[in-house]
């Protein structure tokens, strides 16, 4: 872990009619609607099936569920608007109760702004603001917006990986994205940011990004990491998709002690428990504060 405390972040994060206390880690459990994510593609496709496994995460301590249509894994296809919302629209209808805030994974308006009639609180837009109707939705719904930095799309992200100073790059391009967010209309508690691990980044600049990550706390944005099952880890690992929850946890662990707040990870229950554990450790180490557990808000 890293040896000096990184600066708190902001301990609200607003969600058009709700907030998110950021006083303790939460954890986004993904749920992905689609037939070729890189992990979970075609698993559940079925709304039936998708809205359990909401249910599920939530059970095992997510504090927010986060939902795509449409797959961002390298050299993934696009899908158009009607298409990705027909993925959709069925599993948010069966959310209607779901005890947690809802974010949606997209970088289409059009879809944004029906995911937010249909209950979506929150905006998770991979391209970090390069739509500006989709950043227009955010501020005019006064949505939660994370802005992720991508290189390229995601078919071409990964041709191009290498950086003067991956960190600092990173760290200029988010903070470029929520300026014009904010003058967009956008208000500045309702940013998150997210440096966007394996979206163009080799493996030497992810770990750069996660051993530097308190650098992206001086943004004034609540930080989102999203290092669940990446082919990084992979290749660190040497072991195939469904092996990298060890690899997953001791990214999280790491990305806490740099200032990270929100983890966007496909197991939920065991990174609850270890980010629990970890956000005890932190905590002792605060004169006059009480340890409590990670997961949910």
């Amino acid at each position: 872990m890293s040896g000096t405390r990184s600066p708190a972040p902001a301990p609200v994060w607003r969600l058009a009619d709700r907030s998110l206390r950021l006083d303790r880690p939460v954890v986004a459990g993904i749920l992905n609607v689609t037939p070729d994510s890189f992990s979970d593609g075609g698993r559940y496709l079925d709304p039936v099936r998708a809205a359990e496994r909401a249910f599920e995460m939530v059970e095992a301590g997510a504090g927010l569920i986060d939902i795509g249509a449409e797959s961002t894994r390298p050299g993934a296809q696009p899908v158009d608007t009607d298409a990705e919302w027909s993925r959709l629209a069925d599993v948010l209808d069966r959310l209607s109760d779901l005890p947690v805030p809802i974010s949606i994974d997209t970088m289409k308006a059009g879809v944004a702004e029906r995911a937010l009639d249909r209950g979506a609180v929150a905006i998770n837009d991979v391209s970090g603001g390069r739509d500006p109707a989709l950043v227009d939705v955010a501020a005019r719904r006064g949505a939660g917006l994370v802005l992720m930095h991508m290189r390229g799309n995601p078919r071409t992200m990964q041709r191009d990986t290498e950086y003067a100073d991956v960190v600092s790059d990173v760290r200029d391009a988010l903070s470029a994205a929520r300026d014009a967010a904010i003058h967009a209309g956008c208000e500045p508690e309702t940013i998150a940011v997210d440096p966007g691990l394996g979206f163009g980044k080799s493996v030497e600049g992810n770990l750069e990004l996660i051993a530097r990550l308190d650098e992206l706390t001086r943004i004034g944005a609540p930080l989102w990491i999203g290092p669940s099952r990446k082919s990084f880890l992979g290749k660190l690992m040497d072991c195939a998709v469904e092996d990298r929850l060890e690899g997953t946890i001791a990214t999280c662990v790491a990305a806490l002690a740099r200032g990270a707040r929100v983890f966007r990870v496909h197991d939920v229950g065991p990174v609850c428990r270890a980010l629990g554990v970890a956000w005890a450790v932190e905590r002792a180490a605060t004169p006059g504060v009480t340890a409590g557990g990670g997961g949910r808000a």
